[in-house]
């Protein structure tokens, strides 16, 4: 005969999840239109107040169960729904929602730059490159990834080379922690090279080499090299 264990004996974060997890599913059944909704329905989200008054104490939690709803609704009744459908401004206050309750989230960023930003349609491509963007500035050496993505969908898929280096600049300007690498701080360098704007990335190039950002011995060479190349390339241009 098997013994039914104590409820003592089952771990707390258990018991905090299940009932946060029943509360969070009941608001999306009733803010989103019920069982039947469907990923065009995407409505706004409940404010943080609320999100918070029903995290019980527990809002990275509660930004995750919300962050596994929200992408459940990318499959109803397991049919994959055209993200041209989504509500783009709806979305980015749901992911904004998420990011709030766990400022240290990488996931909400990680799908925001692979999946959603991926989307045949320009004018939400640009929201959500804009949310990461603008989530960046509040965060950078943590959300830097995600913005590096954006630059290359501006550069290859919107083909837009202004936004791609307004993305780029920012993260030369803005992640300069330890942790980011040094081909994250050169992505302005490569795409004016790519515009042929040549002197400026001369400029940029050797005042990255000279701001002491750069420590490693082989990674200086390398730039080193590169900045002979730049060299090169414009005197033959003369």
């Amino acid at each position: 005969m098997r013994r039914e264990r104590p409820i003592s004996a089952v771990p707390g974060y258990v018991l905090i999840c299940l009932p946060l997890a029943l509360i969070l599913q009941v608001v999306f059944y009733y803010t989103q239109g019920g069982s039947r909704a469907k990923i065009e329905d995407l409505t706004a989200p409940p404010s943080l107040h609320t999100f918070r008054l029903m995290s019980f104490g527990e809002p990275i939690v509660a930004a995750k169960l919300t962050m596994l709803g929200l992408q459940s609704r990318d499959s109803v009744g397991g049919q994959q729904q055209s993200l041209q459908q989504l509500n783009y401004a709806h979305l980015n206050a749901w992911l904004t929602r998420i990011v709030e309750l766990d400022p240290q989230a990488q996931y909400p960023f990680f799908v925001a730059s692979q999946f959603y930003a991926v989307v045949e349609n320009e004018a939400k491509q640009r929201l959500i490159l804009d949310w990461i963007y603008r989530s960046f500035l509040q965060d950078p050496d943590r959300r830097w990834k995600a913005l590096a993505h954006a630059a290359i969908l501006a550069r290859h898929g919107l083909k837009d080379m202004s936004l791609a280096q307004t993305y780029a600049r920012a993260i030369r300007l803005h992640a300069t922690g330890s942790g980011v690498p040094p081909w994250a701080k050169q992505m302005e360098i490569f795409l004016l090279e790519d515009m042929n704007e040549l002197e400026h990335a001369k400029i940029l190039l050797g005042g990255l080499m000279q701001s002491g950002q750069i420590t490693d011995i082989y990674e200086m060479k390398f730039l080193e090299q590169r900045l002979i190349a730049l060299e090169n390339k414009i005197a033959q241009r003369k």
